[in-house]
């Protein structure tokens, strides 16, 4: 199942993809569903009962009639994962970590498919890509171990971790040049776990105005969806709707010669196999 949050419009909107069509949750099942994506992880039997409803809905909205948001508009964390692909540390000739390294992404970073990565250049002039797998929390989950992890995902998604470089190593911790407004594109929509049986063996693409930059696959990753669940929750209360971004692959702007950053006008998108591509724009500001 594809869960989206999109518009028409006006106010947001909780939705499923079937096909070509986006079904309305709460309009479908007559109000035993929510009109938000937190809202509908947090409710027992939630996403089974969406289910249902896709499964009997006879009509919907046309897909190209509305607008995409990120599927959770607002989570409480935006958990990001540093240095976690063994092909990236390769890249950079660094050694592999021997734990998780852990930073954030503010939540007011978050944008959908569509929206611009906007950012004003007194402020960057080094800002980079990074396809990541993101992981949708489905349940409340406190120090929960790898074996039951999966039991506390709802689905996987697609985010561009974008980075300010310039500010991110300036600053000698990671956490402003990483969580500038629009700097974190979520999306398209979220498929659940029941449609991702390996989450270790996925097709990871970065394009960039029609050129490939990164490709690679999650099975690179050193640290898996399981343990990245396990840790987090050894430190911190998983909420219905944080997401977790488990790193990036070789091929980010930074490390090339010369670095390639994203400029004004440059259209990238991000892929996951099974999952789908999330398209942005990039807009410098005229401040």
């Amino acid at each position: 199942m594809k869960l989206v949050t999109f518009t028409t419009g006006s106010e947001a909107r909780l939705g499923a993809v079937r096909g070509e069509i986006v079904i309305d949750l709460a309009a479908a099942s007559k109000g035993k569903l929510p009109d938000s994506m937190i809202a509908l992880l947090e409710q027992e039997n939630g996403l089974s009962l969406a289910q249902k409803v896709v499964a009997e809905a006879e009509d919907g909205l046309p897909l190209e009639d509305v607008t995409l948001l990120a599927p959770v508009p607002s989570p409480s964390k935006v958990i990001a994962i540093g240095q976690n692909y063994m092909d990236h540390c390769r890249e950079q000739g660094v050694e592999p970590p021997t734990s998780p390294m852990i930073f954030a992404k503010f939540s007011t970073a978050v944008i959908g498919p569509g929206a611009e990565i906007r950012w004003d250049p007194k402020l960057t002039t080094s800002v980079d890509y990074e396809v990541e797998l993101a992981v949708v929390i489905g349940r409340v989950a406190r120090r929960i171990s790898a074996a039951d992890a999966l039991d506390y995902v709802a689905g996987y998604t697609v985010c561009n971790d974008v980075s300010a470089r310039d500010l991110q190593f300036g600053d000698k911790q990671w956490v402003r040049g990483k969580s500038l407004d629009t700097f974190c594109p979520l999306g398209p929509w979220i498929v659940t776990k029941d449609e991702i049986a390996a989450p270790q063996n996925l097709h990871v693409r970065t394009v960039l105005n029609g050129e490939v930059m990164q490709d690679s696959n999650t099975r690179e990753m050193i640290f898996g969806v399981r343990y990245l669940v396990e840790f987090a929750s050894q430190a911190f209360t998983l909420l219905p709707g944080d997401v977790i971004i488990t790193g990036t692959p070789p091929g980010v702007g930074f490390f090339r010669s010369p670095s390639v950053f994203l400029r004004d006008g440059d259209e990238i998108s991000v892929e996951i196999e099974g999952i789908g591509t999330l398209a942005n724009r990039c807009v410098e500001e005229k401040v």
